[in-house]
């Protein structure tokens, strides 16, 4: 049976995929508010030439955009990679209440890998985590892409 994280997860690994398919590294974002699906992500750095088009960002701007506020309090996020510093950030500011990740980062991760940004008292915001929901396809997804460059 399907939990409603995985069934998320899912959807931004179709984003991650969609990626990938424009030669961006294959991450995906999902931001849902109250079981619905306010918006989609997946990395454009490459097809939009923005280092800011991550898949967390993407998604952040559509969500805030289709409810006319930067606030996204009680939204959860779902992301196939662990944040980077920059989308931990983001994530805070938006005021999400959780996020769920797929695939550790451990080189850049600011979600527990490197950084534990949302749990860190010191800032303005906390948000609760759940880690490896779909963490094997999402990895996978990543050393796929990865090999077929090296």
């Amino acid at each position: 049976m399907t939990t409603p994280d995985e069934a998320f997860m899912a959807q931004a690994l179709t984003a991650a995929e969609a990626a990938a398919a424009h030669d961006d590294v294959p991450v995906g974002c999902v931001v849902v508010l109250d079981g619905e699906v306010l918006a989609v992500g997946e990395n454009r750095r490459e097809l939009d030439a923005d280092p800011t088009a991550h898949a967390e960002i993407v998604a952040l701007r559509a969500a805030a955009t289709r409810l006319g506020r930067h606030r996204l309090d009680g939204a959860t996020v779902y992301v196939t990679l662990e944040p980077c510093v920059m989308c931990a950030g983001a994530l805070l500011n938006a005021r999400v209440g959780r996020v769920v990740i797929g695939a550790m980062e451990e080189k850049t991760g600011a979600v527990g890998s490197r950084y534990n940004l949302l749990a860190d008292p010191r800032l303005l915001h906390e948000a609760s985590v759940t880690y490896d929901v779909l963490a094997a396809p999402s990895q996978a997804l990543l050393r796929a892409f990865f090999a077929a460059r090296r």
